[in-house]
């Protein structure tokens, strides 16, 4: 089991960003986690579950070191008997608020991974993203981490900017290798409603060479590949989990939660989830919905597809895929090496 809490609150809002987070609403943050709590005692019954159940923990956002470690501290006293010896435990954090004081307040209740929110060492190209931090905040923040004894690192970097050249993400490559970091996740841009980019769509660059690129940059650097956006010499168990499709305590305004065949969705204004966090709304999956899930997923990581999940007819097809050499097969399990394929190749099985 995996568990997963969203902190809904931000120093500002990326103009690429669509996730459920606010800007303005500081003042509500002790009110917030106490209502995080309260979600995440009824999750635990909800889920069963056990002492050292939880495999991984992730906190995620909005940002989450715009909240204080004293106010995270009762939800880790709540969560201690339950998490695993060996639990991975991830925050994330944006460069200009993990403060020293923040990191070493989060290492002391238990985190052991921290995942910086960079996007660039390019200083145009980070305030045309509104991103508050500066490339130097970044990597003072990274090497600050690891002098205080977090156990892996890893940063965000995002491409297909307009104006994005290989120069210059060979520049924030060849930056980020210089940090004493185990991991990358290396993301397209996108423009999703609802953002300040939606009303310039063309800020996005459609350049598939960069994504194959930006990968081949970082995997000759000594990285591997091992999902279409992440690759490192440690690979996330939180990230692995979901693409395994484990069970997933999502607590927080705005988390998913996931359980057996249903998904679980608390209410997403900061507001109404303090009022009542326990308003939770269901949504059943059918076997169509889950196989299609393993497919995408499977294709998308090194996991790969069982075998054992095809119809007959999928089988057939999966077999002409692999006499083509477009994908690869062993007694049990297909797999894909070119993640950037997998969405066609997917279809092309469910057809």
């Amino acid at each position: 089991m995996l568990a997963y809490l969203h902190i809904p609150y931000c120093d500002s809002k990326c103009h690429y960003c669509s996730f459920n987070s606010y800007v303005d609403k500081f003042d509500t943050r002790a009110a917030y986690m106490k209502a995080l709590h309260q979600q995440l005692s009824f999750e635990l019954e909800r889920f069963d579950a056990k002492e050292g159940s939880i495999e991984t923990l992730f906190i995620g956002g909005g940002t989450p070191s715009t909240v204080v470690p004293e106010l995270y501290a009762p939800v880790f006293e709540l969560l201690n008997p339950y998490l695993a010896k060996d639990a991975e435990i991830t925050t994330e954090a944006n460069p200009n608020s993990a403060t020293k004081s923040w990191l070493k307040g989060m290492k002391d209740l238990g985190v052991n991974r921290v995942s910086f929110g960079v996007q660039s060492f390019d200083e145009t190209k980070l305030r045309a993203l509104n991103r508050a931090h500066t490339p130097q905040q970044a990597k003072e923040a990274i090497k600050t981490a690891k002098a205080l004894g977090f156990e892996h690192l890893s940063l965000d970097l995002i491409y297909n900017y307009q104006g994005d050249s290989k120069s210059l993400l060979e520049n924030d490559i060849a930056q980020a290798f210089e940090l004493p970091i185990d991991h990358i996740s290396a993301y397209e841009l996108t423009i999703e409603d609802g953002t300040k980019f939606s009303a310039t769509p063309e800020v996005r660059q459609e350049n598939e060479h960069l994504a194959f690129f930006v990968a081949d940059e970082i995997k000759k650097r000594g990285f591997s590949q091992y999902e279409i956006s992440n690759f490192g010499t440690y690979e996330s168990r939180h990230n692995k989990g979901y693409w395994e499709l484990k069970n997933y305590i999502g607590a927080g305004a705005g988390a998913v939660g996931f359980l057996g065949n249903t998904r679980y969705y608390p209410q997403t204004g900061i507001e109404a989830y303090i009022e009542d966090p326990f308003s939770i709304r269901e949504e059943p999956l059918s076997n169509d919905d889950l196989l299609t899930e393993r497919l995408f997923l499977g294709m998308r990581s090194n996991r790969g597809i069982q075998k054992s999940l095809l119809s007959k007819k999928m089988l057939q097809k999966a077999q002409i895929l692999c006499d083509a050499g477009k994908i690869h097969c062993d007694n049990n399990t297909l797999y894909n090496d070119n993640y950037f394929l997998s969405d066609e190749l997917v279809l092309y099985l469910l057809e």
